[in-house]
C-alpha cells in the first residue's frame, strides 16, 4: 500500500484531484496524508501547549471532512484512507522524521493557487525540494475553450 502526502489549503483545490492519484497506483490501494504546514513558533508558553494544541483543527471547515469522506467513500476500492494533519517545523531534517513517521511513498505538489493559511503556515514546496522522499505530480489535462453567453438583465425603471 502507498501512501501519498498532499498539502491542503482545505479547499476543493487541493483534494479534486486525489481519485485520478489514486488510479495511477490501481490496483493497489493508496492512504492518502492531507498536510498543511507550520513554522514552529518559539515562545515558550506556545511550545508546551504544543502536544494540546486543537486550535488549527478548528479551522478546517466542517464541509472540507464531509467532501474528503465522500471521496474516500465513492473511491473504496482505491483509497483506504484519507488523514488530515498539521506538519509542525521548517527544517529538512524534522520534515524527512515526519514523513518516515507516516510511512510516506510520494509526495504530491500545491496546487497553483495555495493559501498560506495562519501567520505562521509554510510554503510547502520549500522542504519538498530538499527531501528525499519523490515527487508526482497528474499531467495536465488540455481544457476545452467553451463559448458562454451572460445575458445581462434588462433594466427597467418601475413606476411609483
Amino acid at each position: 500500500m502507498k501512501t501519498l502526502l498532499i498539502p491542503t489549503d482545505f479547499t476543493q483545490q487541493s483534494i479534486q484531484d486525489i481519485p485520478a492519484l489514486a488510479q495511477v497506483f490501481y490496483p493497489e490501494k493508496v492512504n492518502i496524508v492531507l498536510v498543511h504546514m507550520l513554522k514552529i513558533t518559539d515562545n515558550m508558553s506556545e511550545l508546551l501547549m504544543l502536544s494540546r494544541r486543537s486550535v488549527e483543527y478548528r479551522q478546517i471547515p466542517d464541509n472540507f471532512y464531509i467532501r474528503c469522506r465522500d471521496i474516500e467513500n465513492k473511491y473504496s476500492h482505491v483509497i483506504n484512507n484519507i488523514a488530515i494533519t498539521f506538519f509542525y517545523g521548517s527544517t529538512v531534517a524534522v520534515f524527512n522524521n515526519f514523513l518516515e513517521a507516516n510511512e510516506i511513498d510520494a509526495i504530491v505538489p500545491a496546487h497553483d493557487n495555495y493559501e498560506l493559511l495562519f501567520k505562521n503556515s509554510i510554503a510547502p514546496q520549500m522542504l519538498f525540494d530538499k527531501c528525499d522522499t519523490a515527487l508526482i505530480k497528474l499531467p495536465k489535462t488540455p481544457g476545452t475553450l467553451a463559448d458562454v453567453v451572460i445575458e445581462e438583465p434588462v433594466l427597467t425603471e418601475q413606476e411609483s
